[in-house]
């Protein structure tokens, strides 16, 4: 395939991509913006919260976490100083290393994350509850396929596993 049509192809498909997911999630963001809103937390600290809440493992360093949520340290860093004032996350000592301080979400942080992810579950649910039998098998054939790929279906497990506690 020709350089400049595999460009047009990817770039048609990310915008639908694109166009599925403002439809999935933007008529409940304003959901996750009054959970927000409420707590008092910043769209950076957010990402952290529920970044700290999805991962594998309950402790993250910033650095790891500015890595997996393409955050720059420095955003990282003042997220995460933001949601340790607020009691929402904790530094720990690294066990094995002293100098290192790992991050992790307390049980108020846990309780808010599992509201914003909630707020973000209800615009999917919504839409999975409005396809038709055809359009429903086809998307979960192409997620399925999808899921086959190590990095997506790493993901899938961990949030599977959080949702359904």
């Amino acid at each position: 395939m020709e350089a400049a049509t595999r460009k047009r192809t990817t770039d048609d498909l990310a915008i639908k991509i694109g166009a599925f997911m403002l439809h999935c999630m933007g008529g409940r963001s304003s959901e996750v913006f009054r959970v927000l809103d409420e707590s008092g937390i910043t769209f950076s600290q957010m990402k952290v919260l529920v970044g700290l809440e999805a991962a594998d493992d309950d402790a993250r360093t910033v650095t790891a976490l500015s890595e997996e949520l393409g955050i720059s340290p420095a955003s990282a860093s003042r997220a995460a100083d933001g949601l340790v004032r607020k009691k929402l996350a904790s530094r720990i000592e690294d066990p094995d290393d002293r100098r290192i301080r790992r991050l992790a979400p307390t049980a108020k942080g846990r309780r808010l994350a599992d509201r914003i992810i909630s707020a973000r579950l209800a615009g999917l649910e919504e839409f999975a509850a409005s396809l038709n039998r055809n359009e429903r098998q086809k998307l979960e054939a192409a997620l399925d396929a999808l899921l086959e790929r190590p990095e997506i279906a790493e993901i899938y497990t961990n949030y599977e596993r959080k949702v359904s506690r």
